[in-house]
């Protein structure tokens, strides 16, 4: 990310088998750590799940979300290539 915080990723759990949910990932921006990343299988490859919570009707809502799509772009890189290595 281009704003001078630092993006890294603090913990990548990886889940066995043939499931689409690959990992779940928290990170750190800065001084916060921001859990609830998800690394999923779509049909167009790997993509970053963001965090989402339940609400009282039973529907999920985004918890945590970025700006602009550079941001995104830019989040989605570091924690692919930390699910890579």
């Amino acid at each position: 990310m281009d704003n001078g915080l630092e993006v890294k990723v603090v913990r990548l759990h990886r889940f066995e088998g043939d499931s689409k949910l690959k990992a779940f990932v928290d990170i750190a921006i800065g001084d916060f750590v921001i859990k609830g990343f998800r690394i999923v299988e779509g049909k167009n490859g790997l993509f970053l799940g963001l965090p989402r919570e339940k609400a009282k009707d039973g529907k999920y809502y985004g918890a945590f979300f970025p700006v602009t799509d550079e941001a995104r772009k830019s989040l989605s890189d570091v924690v692919l290539a930390a699910y890579q290595e």
